[in-house]
């Protein structure tokens, strides 16, 4: 079989590396680069904290528990850290705090309380403001370096035979006889199978071919698809985990590097005019983050980088075959960063053996068949926004 993968982040690496090592024939398309789109602009926060959605919990948590059994057999350099995250709340936050807490226990999830010297050990080099009134700790939870993962699937890919080209994709042709992706400049690529993986771009692309993708598009000013993220060179950090405060959200990167993320910032950023690095946004950053440093005379050097979410109308993953007969298989996800490695061994096992995978059947396109926008559209507080 030959199949073609529209999009080279991180879901679409993942499937291909899958299907290669599978000993498919696989070619790898990206209009931009390998990690160049969302995926270079993600928090990289593995989890399944803050989905109630069952069938979105169970495929969350398949994903972080794949993450550690993939970490096995990947080279280079690790890529992904299960090394428990912290949420702090004070007295606004507290009530919103116990009440997930309180429900993640229900439903197995470890998540526990604990004092403020232990999270002092656990975070390593933070400071607790005195506004912390409660902390809980979640030691399944993790984060990954964005680019070492994709890079270290990419390479595997290859390794197994996988072919990845630069090339903008233009049209989608689902024929009897196999699929036709035509590129930017007349190149016409054929296959048996196509997996569009192309993130925020899903919709135009599924649309051309017919297929219904409803994502949410807005890329304006404060749109739910608009992120900012910090990344503060110094002061180096001991930071040990991922950290969720009332105003910032900090994990670790290589070389003691912090990425931050405050997502009420977001309403502010317009992606045509990214915020500068001496505007507000900088300088709010910069001090929430020195609120927390043990040594707050080190002034922060923060850079910025803004990106947009790839996110289904519905904020859940799409995953499966455009209709009974299709041979376009659409797979788009908000939670990238965690189920990028459950994803690409159930979607490559669904291609190569056309066997339904139990974790994806809630996940289909086709359930958008005959809906409204309306009636699948979802409120932003009910999506993680952190995840990515």
């Amino acid at each position: 079989m030959k199949a073609i993968i529209i999009g080279a982040g991180v879901l679409g690496v993942s499937v291909a590396r899958h299907l290669a090592v599978a000993g498919e024939d696989v070619l790898l398309l990206d209009q931009r680069g390998v990690g160049m789109g969302t995926t270079a602009t993600t928090f990289g926060w593995t989890n399944s904290s803050r989905k109630p959605d069952p069938d979105y919990h169970r495929l969350n948590l398949a994903g972080m528990e794949e993450h550690a059994r993939l970490a096995e057999q990947l080279r280079g350099a690790p890529s992904y850290f299960p090394s428990g995250a912290l949420q702090w709340a004070d007295a606004a936050s507290e009530q919103r705090l116990a009440a997930n807490v309180e429900r993640l226990k229900s439903l197995g999830y470890p998540a526990h309380w604990i004092t403020r010297d232990e999270a002092t050990q656990i975070a390593g080099d933070l400071r607790i403001p005195g506004t912390i009134t409660s902390i809980a700790h979640f030691p399944s939870e993790g984060y990954v370096l964005p680019d070492l993962f994709v890079g270290a699937l990419l390479a595997d890919a290859e390794r197994h035979g996988a072919k990845c080209t630069i090339g903008e994709v233009v049209a989608i042709d689902d024929r009897p006889e196999g699929v036709a992706v035509t590129l930017a400049g007349g190149r016409v690529c054929t296959g048996d199978r196509v997996v569009l993986a192309a993130g925020r771009w899903t919709e135009r692309l599924a649309a051309g071919a017919g297929i219904r993708i409803p994502m949410v598009t807005d890329a304006g000013r404060g749109a739910q698809t608009v992120g900012l993220l910090g990344y503060a060179g110094f002061p180096e950090l001991d930071l040990r985990c991922v950290i969720h405060t009332p105003g910032l959200n900090l994990r670790p990167a290589a070389g003691g590097r912090t990425v931050l993320q405050a997502l009420d910032l977001n309403r502010d950023v317009d992606p045509a005019n990214p915020p500068s690095m001496d505007g507000n946004l900088a300088s709010t950053l910069a001090r929430r983050f020195s609120a927390l440093l043990t040594d707050r005379l080190r002034a922060p050097r923060i850079d910025l980088r803004v990106g947009l979410r790839s996110l289904p109308a519905d904020g859940h993953t799409i995953a499966g075959y455009a209709s009974a007969h299709s041979r376009v298989y659409c797979l788009v996800s908000h939670s990238g960063m965690t189920l990028a490695p459950i994803l690409g061994r159930l979607v490559a096992t669904e291609i190569t053996t056309d066997q339904e995978q139990d974790l994806l059947r809630a996940f289909r396109p086709t359930r958008f068949t005959g809906a409204q926008r309306r009636e699948i559209e979802v409120d932003q507080h009910a999506i993680s926004l952190g995840d990515q």
